[in-house]
């Protein structure tokens, strides 16, 4: 297994934060340099979507973990390593905190995980604060 994770704390509240990233998540929500999401059926567990980085082909996930407020996952297969995209949310004393994780399993994991994984989540960092000033304008 491989793992990372970025967790970032930002003044506004669960709630608004919760609803730009739903929003995201569905399709209801896009801005310069996001992924675009199309969901096959409702929010929630079960549901299959299309994901589609900027500048790369789309790619099939399913929603893993959902719980309103609280977390969001959803789960790649590739071959023989299985990505689970996580975030997480909790309140703190000045607002709200937000952990985005990615877990790399699978048979391959050991070998492609430490070259793939940082492809991956170099731009957690720039995708959090995208995330935040979006929230901010929708608050």
């Amino acid at each position: 297994m491989w793992s990372t994770e970025h967790t970032a704390e930002t003044t506004l509240s669960r709630d608004a934060v919760w609803a730009a990233l739903r929003d995201l998540h569905t399709g209801d929500l896009t801005y310069d340099g996001a992924d675009t999401f199309e969901l096959d059926g409702p929010f929630a567990v079960g549901t299959e979507l299309t994901i589609t980085p900027v500048g790369q082909d789309p790619f099939r996930s399913t929603i893993v973990d959902l719980v309103d407020g609280v977390t969001y996952a959803d789960r790649t297969v590739y071959g023989d390593v299985t990505l689970t995209f996580r975030h997480t949310l909790t309140n703190t004393a000045t607002g709200t905190s937000v952990t985005h994780r990615l877990d790399i399993t699978g048979p391959a994991a050991d070998e492609v995980g430490p070259e793939l994984g940082p492809q991956i989540s170099d731009d957690f960092p720039e995708s959090m604060a995208a995330l935040f000033a979006q929230a901010t304008l929708r608050a």
